[in-house]
């Protein structure tokens, strides 16, 4: 049997650099927030001629659309994100890329006022925040026989936290490479991903009150680590054939739910890891108190130390 948690100090320190990686690219790179968040015109052309997204954008930055975003679709359309346009300015924009790469047919244009974007990204963090209390609220109802409880919900909703920053990492260096925007399809990927997390995570906790009750002698880093290793197939198995499917939406949808679809296949796969070697392993910590232990483990500490 693969003792998993008994290097619940590797996983975590992996974890927290993880973390602190992502809060980084952040930081440093910041996210390509779509126009869902940050409002601004949205245009979808067709070429008759070959066009590419290097010309476009040069030509975009000729004639004072510098900071436009051009991203390529599967079925050859070209998506321009700009600052709000006018109708008058649309009209420019539209004859100065008639000029330089012929007739094009508009597949469509969305307009989105800064405001109602402003109002949109509130109501996306007021209902993630809701989705982590509820979460936490129910875990801890549900495990309620079992010793403080309420550490079962704490560890989920950490567990959940971890795995929206490491997606927000990668969507920081995503953003930069592609331009895939963080808009409400993101949101809607983090949400789902929230909720595979969470099945994941309740499945192997229920494990654990299984045989804490048919165990009651045995050491809990025993009986924990005796459950993760009894669900890590269906774990496995489970994310593997649905992490395939989103790979399909990826390959061969487009970009119309591009930020969903990926939001799904990075954080299925960090969910799951998560909730195997992550989640358990805390729960553990937490349960024998080895806080202080693990702060002396962790090589910097070690290294202040000598």
């Amino acid at each position: 049997m693969i003792n998993i948690i008994k290097r619940r100090f590797l996983f975590l320190a992996i974890s927290i650099f993880a973390l602190l990686t992502s809060i980084v690219l952040l930081l440093a790179a910041g996210l390509n927030i779509g126009m869902d968040f940050s409002g601004g015109s949205r245009l979808t052309l067709n070429f008759e001629q070959a066009v590419t997204i290097d010309q476009l954008e040069s030509e975009l930055a000729s004639i004072g659309y510098g900071t436009a975003v051009v991203q390529g679709t599967s079925s050859g359309d070209f998506i321009i994100r700009t600052e709000k346009l006018a109708a008058d300015e649309k009209e420019t924009l539209k004859t100065n890329l008639t000029a330089a790469f012929g007739q094009f047919t508009e597949k469509g244009f969305e307009d989105i006022p800064p405001e109602t974007a402003i109002g949109t990204a509130r109501v996306a963090v007021i209902g993630l925040v809701l989705a982590a209390i509820g979460i936490m609220a129910y875990i801890t109802w549900a495990f309620r026989v079992m010793p403080k409880p309420f550490r079962y919900g704490i560890c989920a909703v950490l567990a959940l936290l971890h795995d929206v920053l490491i997606v927000l990492g990668i969507f920081a260096i995503l953003g930069m490479i592609t331009h895939i925007e963080v808009n409400l399809m993101f949101i809607t990927g983090i949400l789902a991903v929230i909720g595979y997390s969470v099945n994941n995570i309740v499945v192997i906790f229920d494990r654990i009150r299984e045989n804490v009750k048919a165990n009651p002698g045995a050491s809990f880093e025993m009986i924990v680590n005796n459950s993760v290793t009894q669900t890590f197939s269906r774990s496995i198995n489970t994310s593997l054939t649905t992490v395939i499917t989103v790979l399909a939406l990826i390959l061969f949808i487009g970009t119309n739910i591009e930020s969903f679809a990926w939001t799904l296949f990075i954080g299925i796969i960090v969910g799951t890891l998560d909730s195997l070697f992550i989640a358990p392993g805390l729960l553990v910590v937490w349960e024998k108190n080895e806080w202080h232990r693990f702060i002396n483990w962790l090589p910097m500490f070690k290294a202040k130390q000598q």
